[in-house]
């Protein structure tokens, strides 16, 4: 008896949780801006050029562990001692190494943290 109650309770579950994974991908609703687009073709070319005006307006990444000095002194609060600091102090693992490191204030880091990263060779 407990052999044929423990192969029809994995294939309840199975068929419960495959049917409510279904019913949550059919009843996902989109945002108020997709469902203008679609209802209305004129809605939907204005909102392409928003998509691509903000994919413009990204900003320029900065990467510590391979910029130039002038580049990272165009970095707001960053002078050219820091930015030898910086030089000298690579390879970064991540961003969070100017502070680890103490090459450049915790002030300074919550300045530019939005616009480095790191990247790895």
């Amino acid at each position: 008896m407990k052999r044929s109650i423990i192969p029809s309770a994995v294939i309840a579950a199975a068929l419960l949780l495959g049917a409510s994974l279904s019913f949550a991908v059919e009843t996902k609703s989109g945002t108020a801006g997709e469902t203008k687009a679609i209802s209305h073709g004129k809605a939907s070319a204005k909102s392409a050029k928003a998509k691509g005006a903000k994919a413009a307006a990204k900003p320029k990444f900065v990467d510590i562990n391979s910029a130039s000095k002038a580049e990272l002194m165009k970095l707001p609060g960053i002078s050219a001692a820091e930015a030898d600091k910086i030089i000298a102090g690579r390879p970064f693992n991540t961003k969070a190494r100017l502070v680890t490191n103490k090459i450049i204030t915790i002030g300074a880091y919550e300045n530019i943290k939005q616009l480095i990263i790191a990247k790895q060779k």
